[in-house]
């Protein structure tokens, strides 16, 4: 797919909370062995503080994008969400994102997406479609998560929290353009939640070939037949990081060496963050991209879907990075926990209402 108008992005931002907990303390806590779950590639994950939730993640990620993009909030038309971990059952976030920024002068609209791990690159396809079609000039797109994994669950290990935002635009304005982009969804359901059921089930082995690597590939390949390139042509890949491995895997299958996979892969030091991974590992490539170099970014949702983009930098890149932290500066600020202080963090313990009055 390709926009009638050239559409680009402006301006990218992270979060990530400080707090992080070691595998090694998730294997404690349920008494086994780490050596056995290390070959995931995930040494510690982030978590949200006892006041961060995925509106205030997804709004210091808008600020920084906001800050590189150059762009008043008043001019920003469309505000989108993706999260599968939203604080309100029935709110969206959007709005409340909206009021936060003050991007709610002029006529916005706003929208809170669902697609699991692929939500905020769902929203994003959405807004290049108003961007592309003229229907409006700005546009801010968001993928942030708390990641509900179950206590003691597998992915208990990866799941983590963080964010990714950034301001789409005319490709004229932008410090990287969006060429073309490729969308590949099949009723594959490896993980899933049902109504009122606090934490997700997922298919285990399942979530690999069947979902995550089927659905990845067929979308880079996809893409890359319609653009007519080939993994030669790129100088980074950024595939959905649900740990360390499976990006690397998924490079091997359809031919990218190591090299362009490693920038934009955060996992190991931040874990899994679902809607935000793939938009974060790009994030960690505009961080440190030059003009003139090319992108291919392939999320994946379960479900399951997968969306691939095509981006090419341009000169504007090197003016607009440093308005704003890197992605780096988020990733070595850390403050380790215990498991006592990650069930409290993550409200695992329900506590009494009167706890602390005596």
């Amino acid at each position: 797919m390709k926009p009638d108008r050239s559409v680009g992005i402006l301006g990218w931002g992270a979060y990530v909370p400080a707090y992080r907990i070691r595998g090694e303390e998730l294997a404690r806590a349920w008494g086994r062995d780490w050596k056995s779950a290390a070959g995931i590639m995930v040494e510690e994950k982030s978590l949200p503080g006892m006041d961060e939730d995925t509106f205030t993640i997804a709004l210091e990620a808008s600020l920084n994008a906001i800050r590189r993009a150059g762009v008043s909030p008043s001019e920003i038309r469309a505000v989108y969400v993706g999260t599968e971990s939203k604080p309100y059952a029935v709110k969206p976030t959007s709005t409340m994102l909206v009021e936060a920024l003050d991007a709610g002068r002029r006529a916005t609209t706003g929208a809170d997406f669902e697609f699991a791990c692929k939500a905020g690159t769902e929203a994003m396809q959405a807004a290049i479609g108003l961007i592309g079609s003229g229907m409006i000039d700005y546009a801010l797109v968001v993928g942030a998560d708390t990641a509900q994994g179950a206590p003691g669950d597998p992915l208990e290990y990866t799941a983590s929290a963080g964010g990714a935002a950034f301001v789409l635009g005319p490709g004229e304005e932008a410090s990287a353009l969006i060429l073309a982009s490729f969308s590949f969804v099949t009723d594959t359901p490896d993980f899933w939640r049902r109504g009122l059921v606090k934490y997700p089930s997922h298919g285990r082995a399942f979530t690999g070939r069947p979902a995550y690597f089927r659905h990845i590939v067929s979308a880079a390949r996809g893409l890359m037949k319609e653009v007519g390139t080939t993994p030669d042509d790129y100088d980074y890949a950024v595939f959905h990081q649900p740990n360390g491995k499976f990006p690397l895997k998924v490079a091997a299958i359809l031919g990218f060496p190591r090299e362009k996979v490693l920038p934009g892969l955060v996992t190991p030091k931040i874990g899994n963050t679902y809607s935000g991974s793939a938009m974060i590992g790009l994030c960690s490539v505009l961080d440190v991209a030059k003009p003139g170099e090319k992108v291919l970014v392939v999320s994946f949702g379960s479900g399951a879907g997968s969306d691939a983009f095509h981006i090419e930098v341009t000169d504007r890149v090197e003016e607009v990075r440093e308005r704003a932290p890197l992605l780096s500066h988020y990733i070595e600020r850390r403050r380790y926990v215990d498991y006592a202080i990650y069930a409290r963090h993550r409200r695992m313990v329900v506590m009494p209402p009167d706890v602390g009055a005596y």
